[in-house]
């Protein structure tokens, strides 16, 4: 039996957060995530010599390093922070309570006790930074100041550093050297970034690859139309002509780049958002790249559904999944590789809520299913493929119980080895040859998230004018060299997908507005550099809506008979929530088998439907339980064993400890729809009081979906005034 491959791809990745013409940049999460995962993740792979893996890192990404690093490049938050504390005007106090609790509450300010502290006092949510702010003494702010900085370094940082472990057990009432002393070791780390990364590299180690400079959506950017190969109907921008020379001088860019940092060319490339189309076959070989890799639906779509999944997940003919493929035109040709987006998904979104051992140990368990499932005969690749910054805030401790056990197991399994994508490409050069590559990303196999909606195709409309602007004046020859090389620049800039990821309505987040300012100010930084004015529309924001609501509120008592069964009307007032992907800086291929949460209640009982994928008492066999967990009141748990099957069994637990169902009054019904009540009473929370909830659904010990991913639903015990209170509104 052939040892099965198992090949990481780790896409580090930002976008290119400064304006060069006014010297700002608003944005410091190149520093954040450089001190924290950039660094963190070389120093896992130092602590495993035997692992292998490939890490792609962006050009934008690289090129801002070095602007630490080499040329004095900052942040405003960087700057807020070395503010001394006593110097800090009120606007500069309102500015840290409104940016400085940038993290994941849980994961990264929770295990700092005056961090948390800090948090509480702040009262996120509830009062304005203005109205908190009297509530915080220039002890208070300082230590803000340091908490922040302190808490986005990598876990392992600390274990290497004595100074920073003993500012960190500090804990409180730090001084204006501390801080000093955690910003400098903030430029430090940057320093040891791609030093280290070339290290990795010439050990042997790990694959260095690359992505198209400013991370643009090649196939976009060679022709608009080629959306409509996976959205027949999508409705395009009034401009569809596309700009190939654009994709020709990101690619050569983003490899001279390569080989002036790295010391030589990349073999491989992640096109950015795993954006492929055949067109650009004949490109990327040009540049020297031999693979590329993106997700298995678009495998799917060009080999017209032959390798698909199952509504129960199973990849159908796994076997044509876990290979490479040649890929051709015009006489060139590249192998590609696909990712097994389920695992990927696992890595991004699930295992997060699981033990570090216990997740690695999950993984590996479906990796050996794997084996079981393909011809053992034949070599056998699995590609995992994610972003290795984004997902790590999540995780306890930074991740570091986790990816330690993950690279033990990989490297320690029988049967099992660690690649690097190029050198297993070399040994194992694929045999089968794609047709056609369809022309799709690695979300939904699509390109939905960058054209089509309203905000998107007025943002490629507005580029399109401002490169036609730019076009005929470098043909006037009016300007310096320059001065249309700076121009230039900025049209590639505004060229990024990460300007069209936060329009429209598939992503959000507290910055929608900023992220629309900045690409709005690239395109109009072409007119200032040129001395010309720029047109009206650039200065209105193309973003209409403000963050996506989580979920809504229930409207009017309910009066819902617990029997599983879709009745309408009776769910009409309550509360919703959709199950999507709600990180917004990735994305969840692999949608779980929950679509959406209903809930409400009536003056004594609290109700929640759920929906699923298929009818509930036919998905919920895949599952082992269905936990609803409450934060508030604390302590208070629905845990449903075997749901949908004649074995279920139901068990609550309060505050007050287990609850037999007799005396608790639960009531269950699972049948199409999974609905359930619970009284406020047995949840011991009274009226005015808040109840904080999730729904889970558990497989083994792992939590195979959960909703929300992040956070919680809220809502308060009804009085018994509150219908006339919602009408009066």
């Amino acid at each position: 039996m052939s040892d099965l491959a198992l090949a990481f791809v780790w896409h580090q990745h930002q976008p290119y957060y400064p304006d060069d013409v006014s010297g700002e940049n608003p944005m410091p999460w190149v520093r954040l995530h450089g001190v924290k995962d950039y660094y963190g993740m070389c120093l896992h792979l130092m602590e495993f010599p035997e692992m292998r893996c490939t890490i792609n890192l962006v050009p934008s990404l690289v090129l801002q390093i070095l602007g630490y690093t080499e040329r004095g490049a900052t942040d405003k938050p960087l700057e807020a922070s070395k503010i001394p504390a006593a110097d800090l005007t009120e606007e500069d106090g309102i500015y840290l309570l409104d940016h400085f609790f940038m993290a994941n509450h849980e994961r990264m300010i929770g295990p700092l006790p005056r961090f948390a502290e800090l948090l509480h006092r702040r009262g996120m949510g509830k009062d304005s930074a203005l109205a908190a702010l009297k509530r915080f003494q220039e002890r208070d702010l300082r230590d803000l100041q340091v908490l922040f900085n302190l808490a986005w370094i990598h876990p392992l940082a600390f274990d290497r550093d004595p100074t920073l472990r003993q500012l960190r057990d500090k804990g409180r009432f730090y001084t204006e050297e501390d801080k000093r002393i955690v910003l400098d070791k903030h430029l430090e780390i940057m320093k040891q970034i791609l030093p280290l990364h070339r290290r990795l590299s010439e050990s042997g180690q790990v694959e260095l690859t690359t992505t198209p400079y400013f991370h643009p959506i090649l196939p976009l950017l060679l022709d608009k139309k080629l959306a409509r190969e996976a959205m027949p109907e999508v409705r395009l921008p009034r401009y569809t002509e596309g700009y190939p020379e654009d994709a020709a001088l990101h690619l050569q860019r983003a490899v001279e780049q390569h080989v002036r940092i790295f010391g030589s060319a990349p073999k491989g490339m992640w096109p950015a958002e795993g954006s492929v189309c055949h067109a650009m076959v004949p490109l990327l070989a040009q540049q020297g790249i031999r693979w590329i890799a993106t997700d298995e639906q678009v495998l799917s779509e060009s080999l017209q559904g032959f390798v698909s999944r199952d509504p129960h997940g199973h990849v159908r003919n796994p076997s044509y999944l876990y290979r490479p493929y040649k890929v051709a035109a015009e006489g060139h040709d590249l192998s590609i590789v696909f990712r097994d987006h389920t695992l990927s998904d696992r890595i991004g979104f699930h295992y997060q809520r699981s033990p570090g051992r216990e997740a690695a140990e999950d993984f590996l368990g479906h990796l050996h299913g794997i084996r079981q499932a393909i011809d053992p005969r034949q070599p056998a690749l699995v590609s995992i493929i994610l972003d290795g910054e984004n997902c790590w805030e999540h995780y306890p401790d930074g991740g570091v119980p986790f990816l330690r056990s993950l690279y033990e197991l990989c490297t320690r399994t029988p049967g099992l080895r660690t690649v690097k994508v190029g050198e297993y490409l070399e040994a194992n050069p694929p045999t089968d040859q794609l047709p056609r590559l369809f022309a799709g990303s690695w979300i939904n196999r699509n390109f939905a998230i960058w054209i089509g909606h309203e905000e998107d195709n007025t943002a490629w409309d507005l580029l399109h004018r401002t490169r036609e602007h730019l076009k005929l004046r470098t043909g006037q020859g009016h300007q310096s060299a320059d001065v249309l090389k700076k121009a230039w620049e900025e049209m590639y800039i505004a060229e990024g997908s990460d300007w069209f990821w936060w329009y429209g309505d598939d992503h959000s987040s507290a910055q929608d507005q900023l992220f629309d300012y900045l690409f709005r100010k690239h395109l109009q930084n072409v007119y200032t550099l040129l001395s010309d004015t720029a047109p009206l529309d650039l200065g209105r924001p193309i973003k209409k809506r403000g963050n996506v609501e989580l979920h809504t509120q229930p409207r009017q008592f309910l009066k819902v008979k617990i029997d599983g069964k879709e009745t309408f009307f009776e769910w009409l007032a309550a509360g919703h929530f959709v199950c999507r992907n709600q990180r917004g800086t990735m994305a969840m291929v692999s949608q779980g088998a929950m679509r959406a949460l209903w809930f409400g209640f009536d003056l004594d009982h609290f109700y929640l439907r759920i929906d699923f994928d298929r009818p509930a008492r036919q998905s919920l066999l895949d599952y082992d339980s269905l936990r609803v967990g409450f934060l508030e009141p604390a302590g208070a748990e629905l845990l449903i064993r075997h749901p949908g099957r004649p074995t279920q069994s139901v068990r609550f637990s309060s505050s007050r400890g287990t609850v037999l169902n007799a005396i608790a009054k639960v009531q269950v019904g699972v049948e199409k729809i999974t609905e359930m009540s619970i009284p406020f009473d047995a949840l011991n929370v009274a009226v005015g009081k808040p109840v904080e909830f999730y729904v889970e659904l558990i497989e083994g010990n792992q939590s195979r979906d959960r909703a929300p991913l992040e956070g919680v639903i809220s809502l308060q015990r009804p009085s018994p005034d509150f219908e006339r209170l919602m009408w009066d509104v």
